[in-house]
């Protein structure tokens, strides 16, 4: 898994001179010449701005323990949120790291020595140290071993938020380990064993459905996707339960688990297909979201579900024109083999609806359209209550994951419109992003819902200051967030 799986993360109450590290990070902002550690005249020179991203590194800098003090410009001070602060901690921590610096450091001063910005540090110190090059052989890895924060004695709560950081963002990463592992060394089943081993690990309930219990219960839609593949699917399920009791509400989380997509038999282009390992990001969403919930107690019941499949173009391979029958009962004439997710999603929301859950999210890998529309940066977000809506949308702001409200008026359901069964699974060329959730909408029917397309945002295809290239494990921190802060 990920390298920040054995960086030690400490805080330690105590002035910054006295702080011992290899290297220690110290935010600076613009408007604020840093006149420490022998900087002014840097500063006034305009080597030090405190622009956000500016890195500056001081050798043997005086009257300090740490061996370098690192100078990370944080911008402007009133727009500097946790958010914010998790980029600058990992950016500040790849930079270090890349140096051969072991032990790191960060300061935490002033108004900013608060319980939220220690943990959105440690996040970000965690998820910058993620590599995802597991299955290479060269001996030339780099690692940090550990990562202390430094804040006043009198702060409040920073071990406290430390300590959730380090939960939230060791799930995160799990999820990218997940995502980044190639299609033959995950498969369906393969996943569902993650799930079980993850489950045993922090007492959650896990159950796989198999292809005959699948089928016994109508799942027509999952299966007929599942059917061009050698490999078997898996219907995987997680349960947390709170001991204060079920309650009267239960929040199921939906992941999309397709472990490899080719298309089927409306097969994608050579080039770039081999990203489509990460078709099952959705689902590795979930089980990191259910590691996290395990260990922080969320007041909610919180299920998970997540429909496994490979889709191939195997001599069994559903084609376009085959008409399918859904758990729900409804038809579905498959025009397109490649608009798979919504396919297993049906089935899988359907089955969530009728284990009780009351509320639901799913997070897909879903379409190219919501890449079009929102390119790389925001979260497509659908759905069919305001309320629900509302509360994905506070979370995610409290996580720091960008999500945009898209439109799901009842105009959009005409272009699913089929001669031949009760709806097609492909709209059209236009609004893609928009029909697919209105695919799902059918099947989530009137249990208040939200669906997250993060085909956009599951991946990076060039690494960034602050994070590696390849998963990043969205939108695992606002799932968390969500559930952690249900209030009924």
């Amino acid at each position: 898994m990920s390298q920040s799986e054995i960086m030690q993360i400490t805080t330690v109450p105590t002035s910054l001179d006295q702080a011992e590290s290899d290297a220690l990070i110290v935010p600076v902002f613009e408007g604020r010449l840093e006149e420490r550690f022998g900087a002014g005249d840097l500063a006034q020179a305009g080597e030090v701005s405190g622009k956000a991203g500016e890195l500056t590194l001081l050798h043997h800098p005086p009257a300090v323990a740490a061996a370098r003090v690192l100078l990370a410009g944080a911008g402007k001070p009133e727009k500097f949120t946790p958010a914010e602060l998790r980029k600058l901690a990992g950016t500040a921590l790849r930079h270090l790291k890349a140096k051969s610096v072991r032990k790191v450091a960060l300061a935490l001063e002033g108004e900013w020595a608060m319980e939220g910005y220690s943990a959105a540090a440690v996040e970000g110190a965690i998820l910058g140290d993620f590599e995802p090059d597991r299955y290479k052989t060269t001996d030339d890895h780099k690692a940090v071993d550990s990562f202390t924060l430094v804040a006043p004695s009198e702060a409040a709560g920073i071990e406290r938020g430390a300590a959730r950081g380090r939960i939230v963002a060791e799930a995160q990463n799990y999820t990218r380990s997940l995502v980044n592992e190639p299609a033959n060394r995950l498969t369906p089943q393969k996943l569902a064993q993650a799930a079980r081993e993850s489950a045993a690990e922090f007492q959650l309930e896990c159950q796989v459905l198999d292809t005959a219990r699948m089928t016994e219960l109508g799942m027509g839609s999952l299966l007929g996707v599942a059917q061009g593949s050698a490999e078997p699917p898996a219907l995987i399920e997680m349960h947390y339960r709170p001991e204060s009791g079920p309650g009267g509400e239960h929040l199921g989380l939906v992941g999309k688990g397709v472990t490899f997509d080719t298309g089927g038999i409306s097969i994608k282009p050579a080039d770039g297909m081999e990203k489509m390992k990460y078709d099952m990001a959705g689902g590795a969403t979930m089980i990191g979201v259910m590691r996290a919930l395990a260990q922080l107690k969320p007041p909610i019941p919180v299920s998970a579900y997540i429909p496994a499949v490979e889709n191939m173009p195997g001599s069994r391979a559903q084609r376009p024109g085959d008409i399918v029958t859904a758990m729900s009962g409804k038809t579905i004439e498959v025009i397109n083999t490649d608009a798979e997710g919504r396919l297993i999603l049906a089935d899988a929301l359907t089955y969530a609806r009728r284990q009780g859950c009351t509320h639901l999210v799913d997070a897909a890998t879903l379409t190219g359209a919501i890449v079009v529309a929102l390119a790389h940066i925001n979260v497509g977000l659908f759905a069919n209550d305001d309320g629900m809506r509302d509360r994905v949308l506070r979370a995610a702001k409290g996580a720091g994951d960008r999500m945009w409200a898209m439109p799901l008026e009842e105009e959009y359901k005409e272009y699913l419109k089929s001669a031949f069964a009760d709806l097609a699974n492909v709209g059209g060329r236009w609004g893609g992003a928009i029909t697919a959730a209105w695919f799902l909408k059918e099947f989530a029917e009137d249990t208040p819902w939200v669906h997250l397309d993060i085909a956009g945002t599951a991946w990076l295809d060039d690494a960034k200051p602050h994070l590696a290239k390849g998963p990043t494990g969205v939108p695992v921190r606002t799932l968390v967030q969500l559930a952690m802060d249900w209030n009924g």
